[in-house]
C-alpha cells in the first residue's frame, strides 16, 4: 500500500501540479492550503510523507517543520520542503528546522515522484 501524503501548499496551480502527480502514482492525499490547517491534519492523520512549502500565508514552512516534529507526530514521518527559496543556506535551513529533504520548484513533472521517493526511502 502506498503511502499517505499531506500537501502543504497555497499556491493552487502547484496544488494541482502535485496532486495531479502524486494521484497518477496512486498515493492518497491530504491537502492543505495554509500552515495551521496542515498542522491540523497532520496530528490527526499521521501522514507517512509531508511535503512542505516553505512560504505560507499564516506561518513559514520551517516553523511548521519545527511544530511538526517536536508535536507528537512519528519520527518516522518523512518531511520533505518544497519550494522556489533556493538561495545559498535555504536547503540547510530547511534540514535544520526538521526536514529529510528539500525540492527546488518549479518542480519537474518527468522526475518529481521519483525525487520524493528517493528521499522517503532513504530515511
Amino acid at each position: 500500500m502506498s503511502p499517505t501524503i499531506l500537501i502543504i501548499e497555497d499556491n493552487e496551480q502547484n496544488m494541482y501540479m502535485l496532486s495531479y502527480l502524486l494521484e497518477m502514482s496512486n498515493y492518497k492525499l491530504l491537502k492543505a492550503y495554509n500552515g495551521v490547517n496542515g498542522l491540523k491534519l497532520a496530528h490527526k492523520n499521521h501522514p507517512e510523507i509531508i511535503l512542505l512549502d516553505i512560504q505560507l500565508p499564516d506561518m513559514d514552512g520551517y516553523e511548521i517543520c519545527v511544530k511538526l516534529r517536536h508535536n507528537g507526530l512519528p519520527k518516522s514521518t518523512t518531511i520533505i520542503a518544497v519550494t522556489s527559496y533556493a538561495m545559498g543556506g535555504d536547503k540547510e535551513k530547511a534540514i535544520e528546522a526538521g526536514a529529510d529533504g528539500y525540492i527546488e520548484k518549479p518542480i519537474n513533472p518527468d522526475t518529481f515522484v521519483s525525487q520524493m521517493e528517493r528521499i522517503y526511502n532513504a530515511k
